[in-house]
């Protein structure tokens, strides 16, 4: 297992530099090839079968860690044998659809240079799980507005000359944040303040934060918000869709980022982090290193709101455990600001 890693470290250090110094000029680029996948995936509900017997090929025991390894060298997660059946699934799904049969081969492709970056992006799209919805996490999200509240009815935010900064860690296809936006403008309404908000929204996934700026949504992904909520910060459209509307669309912008570049963010002095459901993919050592970086990005008295479960053991002498048994939620000293 080291020796594979180790033999990824060169093209896992091209790609991440790649990514980064090419992100800006691949998205416009890229966004029509994920739209035009998309489409063609809607309009038939089987993928594709190149295996002239029907059989899919099998992931064994050396391509299974060849994998695993890639995928945390370049992502920080880690894929435990539990999941391999998972990820197997997932790799056979797309290698179907670009009419591939061998696992070694789509490897050779995924790690091509520079070709292999568009594919990397659609594959890492497909493992990463994008089960989500507005208004997802309740007590979460209860926790995220009484902070708000009591922010604004004690006008704690007034004398800031900012606005009120907000990071949405693993946004996906954008529920979450534009779920938060809401909360936000809906407490700025109920305490009558002046303050205003942004929300920075993160993935690493290139095809997600396509949709997340559509913000276009099946009407099962708003199930759990109020009829009035949607009437106020949706469009109706035809085939049973909402989109959000620009006035919110505004308060939220998406960028790509891989968590474990996160040491390297120029995102600083947030009044809250929402980080739900993205650290379960990491290692514990890695956590550890997220949390702590996440926390250094936090302003004084500032908000970092976690999934629970998902900071065992962890420990940092700058921020001190949220009183909620619903939810794991941290608060930084009110020390000056750095």
């Amino acid at each position: 297992m080291a020796i594979l890693l180790d033999q990824e470290s060169s093209d896992s250090s091209f790609f991440k530099s790649s990514i980064r110094d090419t992100s800006r000029k691949m998205l416009s680029k890229s966004e029509h090839v994920f739209e035009q996948t998309s489409v063609r995936q809607s309009l038939t509900s089987k993928p594709y079968m190149p295996w002239e017997s029907g059989k899919s090929p099998s992931l064994n025991d050396s391509q299974f860690l060849q994998w695993q390894a890639l995928l945390e060298d370049r992502t920080g997660m880690y894929i435990n044998i539990y999941h391999r059946s998972l990820l197997e699934s997932n790799l056979i799904i797309r290698m179907r659809e670009i009419e591939c049969s061998d696992f070694d081969e789509y490897f050779k492709k995924v790690c091509s240079k520079p070709e292999g970056i568009v594919e990397w992006s659609i594959l890492l799209d497909r493992i990463m799980v994008q089960e989500t919805r507005f208004y997802r996490n309740a007590e979460s999200l209860d926790l995220f507005s009484a902070y708000l509240n009591e922010k604004f009815n004690t006008n704690e935010l007034q004398h800031k000359s900012r606005p009120l900064n907000i990071w949405s860690v693993g946004c996906s296809s954008g529920e979450e944040p534009y779920t938060l936006a809401i909360l936000c403008q809906e407490a700025i309404k109920k305490t009558g303040s002046t303050c205003t908000f942004g929300i920075t929204a993160t993935d690493i996934s290139l095809p997600v934060l396509v949709k997340a700026r559509e913000g276009i949504y099946n009407a099962r992904r708003l199930l759990d918000l109020k009829s009035t909520l949607i009437d106020h910060y949706f469009e109706a459209l035809e085939g049973n869709k909402f989109q959000v509307k620009d006035s919110l669309k505004k308060k939220v912008c998406f960028s790509m980022a891989n968590m474990i570049d996160i040491e390297k963010s120029p995102l600083r002095n947030m009044d809250i982090i929402y980080c739900q459901n993205v650290l379960i993919y990491f290692r514990k050592e890695r956590k550890h290193i997220i949390l702590d970086s996440l926390v250094e990005r936090l302003a004084p008295g500032g908000l970092l709101v976690i999934g629970q479960g998902e900071a065992f053991d962890w420990h940092n002498s700058q921020v001190s455990r949220v009183t909620d048994n619903q939810t794991l939620a941290y608060i930084r000293q009110a020390t000056q600001e750095h």
